[in-house]
């Protein structure tokens, strides 16, 4: 069995080295994201426990599970990605550059769960010169930060959603579900319409100022709107808030 493993591993270790998509995944840090996801999901999971009876708990998980696991996620995502035909090429080569690299690093910094705890109270303001804070209002015109975390957050806000459904089957049909999703969808966006520019000169305040003006080139770049479009949709297909559980 192990000699069987270790061929398994050699044998099929290149292709998933040799998935252009794979390596886009994770050379833009989507595997750390979904590592740091999977334990927000666990304590919002872990906050209705004590209000839930146990096997209505029961349930909750695994229903939420079902739909966001990580492996489920990863699938979703990464076929989302293939279906649309994104040229992976420009975005790995950004990515896995020097400062590509240090873009993924501040971007996994600002989603772990002790920079979350730290800043659940609002960022701190961050002093910024005019040239820099320029840069910064490039990037929040191209950047899908307001979609990406109200897809987030509609995730975690859904995982009893999936239960109650299941316990009262027909409560709300395809389009109902999908109007309240939509509908939640825009008022997250709108609450998170604030300065924009403020937070990504935080998100971003280690790299210096040549580094953030080839962050926004890219970013601006068709291929960059090509990649942040495509990451969008992907997200979406992956977290796959209000569709039919599986």
């Amino acid at each position: 069995m192990r000699a069987l493993l270790a061929l398994c591993c050699v044998l099929f270790a290149p292709l998933l080295l040799a998935d252009p998509y794979v390596a886009l995944y994770r050379a833009a840090g989507w595997e750390q994201q979904q590592q740091h996801f999977q334990l927000a999901l666990q304590n919002a999971q872990q906050s209705y426990r004590n209000s839930l009876p146990e096997a209505v708990y029961q349930s909750l998980k695994d229903n939420s599970q079902r739909r966001l696991g990580s492996a489920h996620i990863e699938q979703r995502l990464l076929n989302s990605l293939r279906q649309q035909g994104l040229e992976t090429a420009p975005a790995l080569a950004f990515f896995s550059g020097p400062v590509g690299q240090r873009v993924v690093i501040q971007e996994v910094h600002a989603s772990s769960p002790s920079e979350l705890k730290r800043n659940a109270q609002g960022i701190a303001p961050v002093s910024a010169s005019p040239e820099r804070r320029a840069m910064a209002q490039r990037l929040s015109a191209v950047l899908p930060v307001r979609e990406a975390g109200a897809e987030v957050a509609l995730a975690l806000g859904s995982i009893a959603a999936d239960s109650l459904s299941q316990m009262l089957p027909g409560l709300f049909d395809t389009q109902q579900t999908q109007n309240l999703v939509q509908n939640q969808r825009d008022r997250l966006q709108q609450q998170m319409a604030g300065d924009l520019v403020q937070t990504l000169l935080h998100v971003y305040r280690e790299l210096d100022d040549h580094e953030l003006a080839a962050f926004a080139e890219f970013a601006e770049s068709a291929q960059g709107r090509a990649y942040y479009a495509a990451a969008l949709k992907a997200l979406r297909a992956g977290l796959a808030v209000g569709q039919p559980l599986p």
